[in-house]
């Protein structure tokens, strides 16, 4: 495996940022179907029917939007769709009627204390309708005056669409990398999450690979709960997975843990993150959040956590008009995906080795692999590692075993594992 060399990378998922910011996506309709066909991997379109029961849930109607606004007395629009699709309340009811202030106010949305943010709300599963708005715009509004209310929507039998995108490898067990697309114009909480995920597919589809990967492109909760119901036999294949969401801004980065909270992904991310020498956290598992509760739901217990920067909900800009293109970063973006690839490095490259002369140490000079004391700091690193992986090497322990005990950095120990089997001094065995 390699890692991502594009110094332009970062600059790429920005573009595709501000190409996605302006489509209106929600949890079904137009929108999700037009940013899925503007991503730049061959997906697998999927159509789940209006009505389709998936577990304890049905797949809702169909929800699209083509105007809404609302018009003083004079006629001139005061909140407007085509403005910020975040002023409409997602799945809102059509609407076209003159009412005064009282009767609107209780279907007007602010951000308290910030003037000028608009909010994202939704109405997915309660039939309603409203809009969002900043306090600035609010303030604008006068009790004695009539206002002419438009939301131009329809919701009816449709379908739920999701992308899929699959990258054989090797073997039949699989990685699966999972992100949302049901958000409006949200850049860190939704495009973040998409851009990172197509670079990343973009990246393993050129480089030969152990583990196969699925790639989800789904709107959140209804997306995964559907995925899943449909598709229960193959979560068996399904031995490590990330879901990606915040990752575009200045936050360091945030792990949260599978529900089983020592799986191997779990201490991956862990290893990466302790070695960045940057400021990052790890969190334990719970029930609320994004997609990865799905996916760890007991029925499941998928080893699936959740990659972030910020986390979600503790950021003052989260689910706000504030989250747009200046809020994420092209250097940010790209760090995050080099956690990613440094992550699925690791789950490609770990592997448990025998030692063939376990009987004290090997002449390792003889075999040009030892040079001691005139050896360079990198190189002694290297040397340090060739102990740890023959002392370790027993067949029980794995690579990321040998790098959490030594606390050496597991590029090293997997180079160091590599030097070693080409000598003949290691002979791979099977994963337990």
């Amino acid at each position: 495996m390699h890692t991502v060399s594009t110094p332009d990378v970062g600059a790429e998922m920005h573009a595709l940022i501000s190409r996605l910011y302006p489509i209106c996506r929600s949890i079904t309709g137009e929108g999700v179907r037009e940013t899925l066909r503007q991503l730049p991997i061959p997906l697998e379109i999927h159509e789940v029917p209006s009505g389709t029961k998936v577990f304890d849930w049905i797949v809702p109607r169909e929800w699209n939007i083509r105007d809404a606004w609302i018009k003083d007395s004079t006629g001139k629009k005061i909140v407007d769709f085509n403005q910020l699709n975040l002023h409409v309340v997602s799945y809102s009811l059509p609407i076209r009627k003159k009412m005064a202030l009282a009767e609107l106010k209780p279907h007007l949305y602010t951000v308290a204390g910030r003037s000028e943010w608009v909010p994202y709300r939704t109405s997915y599963y309660r039939e309603d309708w409203g809009f969002c708005l900043s306090e600035q715009q609010l303030n604008q509004f006068k009790p004695d005056e009539q206002y002419e209310v438009l939301i131009d929507s329809t919701l009816q039998d449709g379908s739920l669409t999701y992308g899929e995108y699959f990258i054989k490898g090797e073997e039949p067990n699989e990685v699966l990398i999972s992100c949302h697309v049901c958000h409006p114009s949200l850049a860190n909480d939704n495009l973040s999450g998409i851009s990172v995920a197509v670079q990343l597919a973009q990246h393993l589809a050129k480089a030969p690979r152990r583990y196969s990967y699925r790639f989800l492109f789904i709107p959140g909760t209804i997306g995964s709960i559907t995925w899943l119901a449909q598709n229960e036999s193959a979560t068996k294949r399904i031995q490590h997975g990330l879901v990606l969401t915040c990752l575009g801004d200045a936050g360091g980065i945030t792990y949260k843990k599978t529900r089983r909270g020592n799986a191997e992904i779990d201490r991956a991310v862990e290893l990466v993150l302790k070695h960045s020498g940057q400021p990052h956290r790890t969190i334990d598992f719970y029930p609320y959040g994004y997609d990865e509760r799905q996916y760890c739901s007991p029925g499941f217990n998928l080893a699936v956590g959740c990659l972030m920067r910020s986390q979600h909900g503790q950021f003052p800009e989260y689910h706000t008009s504030a989250d747009n293109l200046d809020f994420v970063h092209p250097e940010f973006l790209a760090d995050s995906l080099e956690k990613c690839v440094a992550v699925t490095d690791i789950l490609e490259r770990n592997r448990r080795y025998q030692n063939l002369n376990p009987k004290c140490e090997p002449q390792l000079g003889a075999r040009g692999l030892y040079e001691g004391v005139t050896a360079g700091p990198e190189r002694q690193k290297h040397e340090l590692a060739l102990l740890w992986v023959l002392n370790l090497s027993d067949g029980e322990h794995s690579l990321l075993d040998i790098a959490e005990r030594s606390n050496i950095p597991f590029a090293i120990i997997s180079s160091a594992a590599d030097s070693l089997r080409q000598a003949d001094l290691l002979k791979e065995v099977q994963q337990k």
